[in-house]
């Protein structure tokens, strides 16, 4: 699942670096936080490896 944003990516990394060094896990906020809770490793790592050209720095919710 490619991510639909530069957030969306970036929130995605930062879960996944905090699901990979669980000491990072309290710096969590908001989206990331979720994602880290909600998500698989591969899941994060999906969405942080999505590339970013072309990609909007936010979408709006529908």
């Amino acid at each position: 699942m490619p991510a639909k944003s530069k957030a969306q990516q970036k929130a995605a990394g930062a879960a996944l670096s905090a699901k990979r060094d669980s000491s990072r896990k309290r710096t969590l906020k908001g989206a990331s936080k979720e994602m880290f809770e909600t998500m698989t490793e591969k899941e994060l790592s999906d969405l942080a490896s999505t590339k970013h050209k072309g990609k909007p720095e936010h979408v709006d919710k529908v």
